[in-house]
């Protein structure tokens, strides 16, 4: 049995998706963030040495990194939502699952970071850290953002899914960080397809018993 250690508003949402998508067998280990630094429990050290999740124990391994648990659940469900090696849509297929993580998160998660930093910083010099950090996102944040939006506007107007014509593990991947551009830097404004591919997921039987097993999450 495959056990999933779950925190609240995290990637590891994506996980239990896939889980449902794979039809594996699994059981969720629980753990909510501490509601005032957001930050996860000391619990999830006691699993992997970060402390940080998603994290999956199966058959004696303990895996972290969304990327990795999702290549090694595709391989053990036997290569399904994975297009057939050798062709162009696997070539797609394996970009957008790294593209996931190495490029599109790091962007929207300096728009959080940012966001946040004059909430977190004393009174009588948070105007100053506002301005500092507005700037910062005025003028390198938010261009690097509309980018990538963009980009996936035009992806996704070529094509149904980001590896082709089927859906595939690729597009859960990409759904964390498309999810949080919505919420956190308003990216369907303007870009219907990116729209349609939000609504076409949440649509998915599989994703709504994932939510439900994981409880509601929130980029905000």
């Amino acid at each position: 049995m495959i056990l999933v250690h779950h925190l609240n508003d995290s990637r590891s949402q994506r996980v239990l998706w896939l889980l449902e998508e794979l039809a594996l067998p699994y059981e969720i280990v629980h753990h909510q963030r501490d509601p005032q630094t957001m930050m996860a429990p000391a619990s999830l050290k006691a699993v992997h040495p970060l402390g940080k999740s998603p994290v999956i124990e199966d058959e004696g391994y303990v895996i972290a990194e969304t990327g990795a648990i999702v290549e090694y659940l595709v391989d053990r469900a036997g290569g399904r939502l994975r297009p057939q090696p050798g062709t162009a849509e696997f070539l797609a297929y394996r970009y957008w699952l790294h593209y996931a993580e190495g490029s599109a998160m790091p962007p929207l998660l300096m728009k959080l970071v940012f966001g946040a930093i004059p909430e977190r910083t004393p009174g009588l010099i948070r105007p100053l850290v506002r301005m500092i950090t507005g700037q910062v996102e005025t003028s390198f944040v938010d261009p690097q953002l509309q980018t990538h939006f963009d980009y996936w506007e035009g992806v996704l107007a070529s094509i149904k899914w980001f590896a082709g014509e089927d859906f595939s593990a690729a597009d859960v991947m990409m759904s964390f960080p498309i999810e949080a551009a919505a919420q956190r830097g308003d990216a369907l404004a303007g870009r219907p397809h990116l729209k349609a591919f939000l609504d076409a997921i949440h649509s998915r039987p599989a994703w709504r018993t994932a939510l439900e097993k994981g409880g509601p999450y929130s980029f905000a």
